[in-house]
């Protein structure tokens, strides 16, 4: 019978050894969890509410923070050493009357011109009645000068068919800065035809566009906010491409992923433009100079 009880004391006393082990490593370890639920993830402000996010593979993060920025004025002004800046204005048949030689001459030093458009309702494609003046003016003016194209498209045909009206309508002018695609949702319109669009077929859009326009001599680019940037498209098929991200009246463009240019107003007053228009600051990164070569 004694034989046979050894186990039944075994028993409490493994668990009491056990027991004293887990609190010895507890008390070592200052009571501090091993597991971290958000290992590999980052705390990012997405528009709505701050969340952890887990960064896409591939995809640079943005090396800019806030304190690499002030105000001069109403301006954000760029205060690290990484890139040099340009004030870029975009403009559309919204501005009308433009006197470019004074946009020039106020510090802007280049334009992004709006070429056309493809309506949200049924879909049509339209020139913009203000690209061939505003072209002529910037270019004769002596500004960079880039187009965007406002798409609703819906499919990866539309995307194409969108490319061939933006190529065609640039030939004969110098485009020196990128040929953007401009895909929008448009809030509260239920009558809207790109309304439900997923995120796969949007990016399928993007990158047929970016491609035909890149394969026609352009440098392509993708418009987007900081919703379509984190919930809209899949930034790991758009790396290859200029970015350009939308966060006015923000001090500094607060978003996780890097980025080419940021618009930063929607209501700059601008000398030659009557009434309010978009200003945006464009990133040119600074060289790295080539390491000394070892003798």
């Amino acid at each position: 019978m004694k034989t046979a009880e050894r186990p039944k004391l075994l028993l409490p006393l493994l668990i009491l050894l056990l027991a004293v082990a887990v609190l010895a490593i507890w008390i070592i370890t200052g009571g501090r969890e091993e597991f971290d639920p958000h290992e590999g993830q980052v705390y990012i402000y997405d528009g709505f509410d701050w969340i952890w996010m887990t960064p896409l593979e591939g995809v640079e993060p943005n090396p800019m923070t806030q304190e690499d920025f002030s105000l001069a004025g109403t301006a954000p002004v760029y205060l690290g050493n990484l890139f040099q800046t340009r004030r870029c204005i975009d403009v559309s048949e919204h501005q009308y009357g433009i006197d470019w030689q004074q946009v020039k001459a106020s510090g802007v030093d280049g334009a992004f011109i709006r070429i056309g458009r493809r309506g949200y309702t049924e879909g049509g494609l339209f020139n913009d009645p203000r690209y061939q003046p505003n072209m002529d003016g910037a270019l004769a003016a002596g500004m960079e000068v880039g187009v965007y194209f406002f798409s609703q498209a819906v499919s990866v045909q539309e995307a194409l068919e969108e490319a061939d009206f933006v190529l065609e309508r640039l030939q004969g002018y110098r485009v020196t800065l990128p040929v953007v695609y401009d895909w929008e949702k448009i809030p509260g319109e239920a009558s809207a035809r790109t309304n439900g669009l997923s995120m796969t077929t949007r990016t399928d859009c993007a990158v047929a566009f970016c491609e035909k326009i890149k394969a026609a001599g352009y440098t392509p680019g993708v418009y987007f906010n900081r919703n379509l940037g984190y919930y809209g498209y899949d930034l790991t098929r758009l790396t290859d491409y200029f970015l350009w991200f939308a966060l006015p009246e923000s001090p500094w463009p607060s978003f996780y992923y890097a980025m080419d240019m940021w618009q930063y107003s929607f209501t700059e007053a601008v000398p030659g433009v009557e009434g309010e228009t978009d200003m945006n600051l464009l990133f040119i990164p600074v060289a790295t100079p080539s390491p000394e070569p070892t003798t």
